[in-house]
């Protein structure tokens, strides 16, 4: 049994998500990720059955990383802006000192992984994400109960919520807007942006 070494896993699964991100998962191969790491292709096996056992296991370490980033100053009882300000704060920052992340996820969430990720989410507390679910759904319904917000299908509050957010952090991500100009996202764009999120949500 070779030892495991703690700095080679990390390269490993840093270079997983660098060739996920950049060739999809369909072109993610263990022989692939061996010789971005410079390691024999038997080295992954030492820290993963095989290449869904990885992608998995990635998955549920990168979320919950990210989970506790997201929740961060949160508290589910502020107001409906104080709130928002956190989350898009968090997710902002987030988005910015982990560019590769939110692609990986993307990537993940248009996979066949996708299903078991939802199952984990929806049916096994505590295994995946599962703070930050009950913490925003928390937070929906005292905006509700306070009369901040009507009461809105969870879909279409998020939509409102936090799409434009990540809209343009993906724009800003490709380095360009959806007419092909560069784009380059600032700090200034962001909070007038989230004004008027706030202006749509507010009863």
């Amino acid at each position: 049994m070779r030892n495991r070494d703690l700095k080679k896993e990390i390269i490993i699964k840093q270079k997983a998500i660098e060739i996920i991100v950049k060739d999809g998962l369909d072109g993610f191969t263990i022989n692939k990720l061996a010789k971005a790491c410079n390691i024999s292709v038997g080295t992954p096996y030492v820290y993963y059955k095989d290449k869904d056992d990885l992608i998995i296991k990635l998955v549920i370490e990168e979320g919950n990383k990210m989970e506790v980033l997201i929740n961060e100053g949160f508290n589910p009882d502020s107001s409906l802006e104080e709130g928002l300000r956190v989350q898009w704060t968090n997710r902002y920052h987030y988005a910015v000192t982990n560019p590769l992340l939110l692609p990986f996820f993307e990537q993940i969430n248009n996979s066949h992984y996708s299903q078991q990720f939802i199952e984990m989410f929806n049916e096994k507390p505590g295994l995946f994400i599962s703070e930050f679910k009950n913490n925003l759904l928390n937070f929906i319904s005292n905006t509700v109960q306070r009369g901040e917000v009507e009461e809105t299908p969870f879909e279409v509050y998020w939509s409102i919520a936090f799409a434009p957010l990540y809209t343009l952090l993906r724009f800003h991500q490709q380095g360009k807007s959806i007419n092909g100009l560069p784009f380059v996202l600032t700090d200034e764009m962001v909070w007038s942006t989230f004004a008027k999120v706030c202006k749509a949500l507010k009863k």
